[in-house]
């Protein structure tokens, strides 16, 4: 199954658009996590604490999934809200700066997030996407959706 929306154009980060290419921006952007954030070890923690076993990031998947359970064919993702666009009809608007390149920057990263659910499906992986504040709200329910799934081979959602 390929995939066939057309890809998003994402405008190049430079001064003329409005943005700071300085040392100051460069720290700032430098300081946001992208692996080993506090959703993703609370997260790892619970589970590991129930007894199951994963591999972090793996490269030989699509999307480097946060989480992977080789043997349920399982990938996690914990995704953060501005990043990958939760509620995003609503949020779009709430962008006042940089419009033109936020919008279509977090857009992509949206599309992508189909693309590589799409590519773990045709390999036979379900695929769990929860967001940062669900983790942080509900980390009991997050954690028992993936045990019913890996005990029951099925989602109950």
């Amino acid at each position: 199954m390929a995939y066939d929306d057309k890809k998003i154009k994402v405008p190049r980060f430079n001064e003329e658009s409005g943005f700071y290419t300085t040392k100051k921006r460069s720290k700032m952007m430098g300081r946001i996590k992208g692996i080993n954030t506090k959703p993703e070890l609370l997260f790892r923690k619970a589970l590991w604490k129930k007894g199951i076993r994963y591999r972090l990031n793996n490269k030989k998947l699509p999307g480097k999934p946060d989480i992977s359970i080789k043997k349920y064919r399982l990938a996690i993702f914990i995704d953060g809200e501005f990043w990958h666009g939760y509620n995003w009809p609503e949020k779009k608007h709430a962008i006042t700066r940089n419009r033109a390149f936020w919008i279509p920057k977090i857009e992509r990263n949206m599309q992508r997030d189909r693309e590589v659910n799409a590519q773990l499906a045709e390999m036979d992986y379900t695929v769990f996407r929860f967001w940062t504040h669900e983790i942080k709200k509900e980390l009991d329910k997050c954690i028992n959706d993936v045990l019913v799934y890996i005990n029951t081979g099925r989602i109950d959602w």
